[in-house]
């Protein structure tokens, strides 16, 4: 079988990448990625919505696709999935999923004032053109992408990091796409996907975030169309430096990618466990120290010896006569055999621990 993803401390002496204000990579919060797509299905309202339902769930990111479709497609191009009775062609869909740049930046603005980095993967250098006026911070490269030189080009000449999905991508096909973005001096990311929609568990790949860490070498992250939180949950929990999910207001919802997507209530599940398991990586436990600082406790929930039922005064003590009770503060076990054989000086109730001034 292949080998799990290891864990955050073999990070290959990776450094982590800017992205926005923040670092990504080893050593860091696991930075969440709310990828709202065209959950939005074209209204800009809806647009806006998803920013503040993203920010309050408590991710660091909303990203969105920006399609033009006259820069991108044809009217040949098939649905994925046929599932709009609204849009004749898939180019029809796309052209519905359209915003001006006014409208980008104002999305892009409203993020930003909810403490969000905006993304957006962009499907054309038209569209590079576009979010490069916004100033955001990294490019998102789609799966379907990885091929298109052109587009990586132009997103070069304005720099930031590149954040490159590897769901359609042989390894070799991963290594020639690493060799470009480095050949421009630009930071990289890396994120173990696959492109099914929803993908099935046994195919989320958890593996090969390990192997694309060490054979790379810099941070890497999973993209997950499972519309599960546990394919995100376990790749935190091994160590991933980034994670991006699919997010819908709500299940029931139009959309092709609604099976794909976890709901804003699992969204922030998602980032509140990304920060607990930050907090317990970066607090490793001595083991002795930990328990020698718990001693009251101890004594608490502990036993001493103490009777099994009152017993009178001149009583020679048998291992029958003797049981442990609560709280550890007196006897300890290890002294019964030490008992074993004294005689009782006093009268001594079952209700209260025994001590050594009770035996002769």
């Amino acid at each position: 079988m292949p080998p799990a993803f290891k864990d955050k401390n073999a990070d290959f002496g990776i450094e982590p990448v800017p992205l926005g204000d923040r670092q990504v990579g080893p050593g860091l919060p696991p930075f969440i990625i709310a990828e709202v797509a065209q959950a939005h299905d074209g209204s800009l309202g809806t647009a806006h919505a998803y920013v503040d339902a993203v920010a309050d769930a408590g991710a660091h990111a909303i990203k969105f696709q920006t399609h033009i479709a006259s820069e991108e497609s044809t009217y040949d191009e098939p649905f994925r999935v046929r599932f709009s009775e609204q849009d004749e062609t898939r180019y029809d869909y796309w052209k519905r999923m359209e915003f001006t740049p006014g409208q980008w930046k104002g999305l892009a603005e409203h993020a930003r004032t909810r403490g969000l980095a905006f993304l957006s993967s962009p499907f054309s250098e038209a569209a590079v053109e576009m979010l490069r006026d916004l100033g955001v911070p990294a490019w998102k490269i789609g799966s379907g992408e990885f091929g298109t030189r052109g587009l990586l080009e132009a997103m070069g000449k304005g720099g930031g990091t590149i954040l490159l999905s590897t769901g359609m991508s042989r390894m070799d096909e991963i290594a020639r796409g690493v060799e470009i973005i480095r050949s421009m001096g630009m930071p990289l990311v890396l994120f173990q996907c696959t492109s099914r929609y929803p993908t099935p568990l046994e195919s989320v790949g958890i593996n090969v975030l390990k192997e694309l860490k060490g054979r790379f070498h810099c941070p890497v992250g999973l993209s997950d169309h499972s519309g599960s939180v546990f394919p995100g949950l376990k790749a935190m929990a091994l160590g991933a430096d980034l994670l991006e999910v699919h997010v819908t207001m709500d299940r029931r919802l139009f959309g092709p990618d609604v099976k794909a997507s976890v709901t804003v209530d699992e969204l922030a599940f998602l980032a509140e466990a990304g920060k607990a398991f930050f907090t317990m990586d970066m607090n490793p436990v001595d083991k002795d120290g930990a328990a020698d600082a718990l001693q009251e406790m101890r004594r608490m929930f502990s036993k001493s010896i103490a009777l099994r039922r009152p017993l009178s005064s001149g009583t020679v003590l048998t291992r029958d006569m003797l049981t442990l009770k609560k709280p550890g503060t007196g006897i300890p076990e290890h002294e019964m055999d030490r008992l074993v054989g004294r005689t009782l000086k006093r009268a001594v109730p079952a209700d209260r621990l025994l001590s050594w001034e009770d035996v002769e």
